[in-house]
């Protein structure tokens, strides 16, 4: 039998386990799971801040691209991991915010599962239309709208473009048409070939386009005009209020300690305010916030109460 010691020494000895896994970590290499493509812009910002992150973590940073079902795999797989903060995932509107009342039925829940590390940017959206033929401003747009309403195109169904377009629809009255492509840049090519009347199209795809006058941008929905598109009024400068963003953030396993949290949250804000990932994203005219786990988990909150009654009102199901 132990003795009043022995039991209080390995009481001692049990609480200081966790304390002291925490003060070494991290001891080997990290996973940052991602549920998109090799390529694409999650892919790419996950890999560009994962590198920036590794030296000052001391431990290398895997990316895992697991593809499939709007990021639910990747997003099952992360919920379902340990909560020790050796497992990331790359978040997004979809995975947050969408997925919920886009699906009948997930094997994770976002609100109870995940919990957010740190965000890394918004992606202003932009209303496009040809530049030869095309509409001169929003207000003409509309106003054409009511004679043949448009068609618009956007990266996928369901997608912040889709739902940013609907949300225009109904807070302007326009008429028009959705057609889904595969990704932005199919969007943008059958744009200009005389496809489809207009696009929604989120900066980091759209502004290259902006910048050469391959096409124009009628509005951005962001609260003020892009210091990259400074020419572009926003909606709400055009008397109407549509605000709507893609954005991206990471979380980790609901249950992950709170020193852990807050150890990957500063480094991963230093590495996106590093000298080369500000640049990058200064040019593509994404906007970053240093927020904290708590604040990026109060934004995540915020986008719930407004998107999801939307999607539930239009009526868009992934699984039906």
């Amino acid at each position: 039998m132990l003795n009043r010691r022995n039991a209080l020494g390995l009481g001692l000895a049990a609480l200081a386990a966790p304390a002291a896994a925490q003060a070494g970590f991290p001891e080997r290499p990290l996973r940052w799971i991602v549920g998109y493509p090799p390529g694409g812009p999650s892919d790419a910002f996950a890999r560009l801040i994962g590198a920036q992150m590794a030296p000052r973590l001391g431990q290398n940073v895997l990316i895992e691209n697991r593809v499939g079902g709007g990021a639910v795999l990747a997003s099952e797989t992360a919920a379902r991991a340990a909560p020790n903060g050796y497992t990331w995932l790359h978040v997004d509107n979809g995975i947050l915010t969408y997925n919920p009342a886009l699906y009948a039925r997930l094997p994770y829940n976002p609100d109870t599962d995940l919990t957010g590390v740190g965000f890394i940017g918004r992606f202003p959206l932009y209303i496009v239309v040809r530049r030869e033929g095309g509409p001169a401003s929003f207000a003409e747009f509309l106003a054409a709208a009511r004679t043949r309403a448009p068609t618009y195109g956007s990266p996928a169904v369901a997608s912040p473009h889709h739902l940013a377009m609907e949300m225009v629809r109904r807070r302007t009255g326009l008429d028009a048409t959705h057609v889904p492509y595969r990704g932005g840049p199919s969007a943008m090519q059958d744009l200009m070939g005389g496809s489809v009347d207009s696009v929604m199209i989120d900066t980091a795809t759209g502004l290259p386009f902006i910048r050469d006058g391959r096409v124009r941008a009628l509005a951005v929905l962001s609260e003020a005009r892009s210091p990259q598109a400074p020419d572009v009024p926003t909606m709400r400068e055009l008397g109407h209020d549509a605000v709507a963003f893609g954005w991206q953030g990471m979380s980790v396993p609901t249950g992950t300690p709170t020193p852990i949290i807050e150890r990957l949250a500063r480094d991963m804000a230093a590495a996106i305010q590093s000298e080369p990932i500000t640049q990058r994203m200064q040019d593509l005219g994404i906007q970053y916030q240093p927020w904290t786990p708590a604040e990026f988990n109060a934004f995540v909150a915020a986008e719930n109460a407004q998107w999801r009654p939307l999607i539930r009102e239009l009526g868009i199901r992934l699984d039906s």
